[in-house]
């Protein structure tokens, strides 16, 4: 393809509007993921708990903007302060929830409609970590690991907010804390937030912006799709497994367990003295 054409691809890209189409796309995977986490009880709880389930939904759909005011220090309510995403998010919602025969439902989660549906949230999840890195920048300008830490929750803000969705269903899972167990996207909002600020702040990458941009929404796009379709969830584990290895005490901990095990093996297994055959008395 012609340098040319592909940036001019590139610019396009990052001119494009969320809303929306992208937001209803990041509307529906919100959705269908409270779906699948209800399981077999989603259609009893939505009767019989409709506010609760609408309120789950609205806090997984804008967790990114209810953290990044956080931890901003604006205000928490600002996240909704847009009446048309709400009525939106609202509609996308009830028809997730309550459509005839449950056909919105099924029609979503047919595959090749959901592939497409992943694609365009990850579009925009690209887009909510750029404004977040952008957003923290303006207000901190020299606060990096602010920078790092707003754009990674504006792009997986559900992750973060998850147990608090959950508290609101009424379950209760401590071990849901996305610092225990950071999910690939957390990862690549990392990854994408890091790249970002280089990009802002620094001369070293000497691509153009609008390259960056379409280059991390390839990345998210791709990984998303071969999750699904592939089975690779998590292509940063060898980089992790290798990094603790040397740095997180791996190659120390292994060590000690060797000589640990090499030390009871001698213990539980004590040398046996083979007794010296008696020399035969000479004739005499």
């Amino acid at each position: 393809m012609d340098p040319e054409s592909f940036l001019e691809i590139a610019n396009q890209v990052t001119k494009l509007k969320m809303y929306p189409y992208f937001e209803i796309a990041h509307c529906i995977i919100s959705c269908l993921y409270m779906r699948e986490d209800l399981g077999q009880g989603s259609h009893p709880f939505s009767r019989k708990h409709p506010f609760a389930c609408w309120t789950s939904c609205m806090v997984s759909i804008f967790s990114g903007a209810i953290l990044a005011n956080v931890l901003l220090g604006e205000p928490i309510l600002g996240a909704f302060k847009n009446t048309n995403q709400i009525l939106l998010a609202t509609a996308v919602w009830y028809l997730m929830f309550y459509s005839p025969f449950d056909i919105v439902y099924k029609g979503c989660k047919f595959m090749p409609f959901k592939v497409i549906f992943a694609a365009m949230k990850e579009v925009i999840r690209c887009k909510k970590v750029h404004d977040g890195v952008v957003h923290a920048a303006k207000v901190y300008p020299n606060g990096y690991l602010i920078m790092v830490a707003v754009g990674t929750v504006k792009g997986n803000g559900a992750a973060f907010l998850r147990l608090m969705e959950r508290i609101l269903r009424g379950v209760w899972t401590p071990n849901a804390i996305e610092f225990l167990a950071p999910t690939f996207p957390t990862k690549a909002c990392i990854a994408a937030s890091i790249i970002f600020i280089i990009d802002r702040k620094t001369d070293w990458i000497s691509v153009p912006h609008a390259l960056v941009y379409f280059g991390i929404v390839i990345f998210f796009v791709y990984f998303k799709l071969s999750s699904m379709l592939l089975g690779i969830h998590d292509p940063f584990i060898p980089f992790e497994n290798l990094f603790c290895a040397i740095f997180m005490g791996g190659i120390w901990d292994a060590l000690s367990h060797v000589l640990a095990s090499a030390k009871n093996s001698g213990d539980t297994n004590p040398k046996v003295e083979i007794p010296r055959r008696e020399e035969t008395k000479k004739k005499d």
